[in-house]
């Protein structure tokens, strides 16, 4: 399960970095850097996630 939320925070993160530095228009986020900001801790917060779940995933 933290492997699907991260990879959903990381395209979330992504979208959101887009977003604030005005590459991905059509919401009030857009060329706003504070989303941008956002959306890197986001993308970091999501990238631990998968990082924890492979480490801890069962073998067998």
């Amino acid at each position: 399960m933290p492997r699907i939320i991260g990879v959903v925070l990381v395209v979330l993160g992504g979208v959101w970095i887009a977003q604030g530095v005005g590459a991905l228009h059509g919401s009030m986020m857009s060329g706003h850097p504070g989303y941008a900001a956002l959306g890197a801790v986001t993308v970091l917060a999501g990238l631990v996630l998968l990082v924890l779940g492979w480490i801890r995933r069962p073998r067998g």
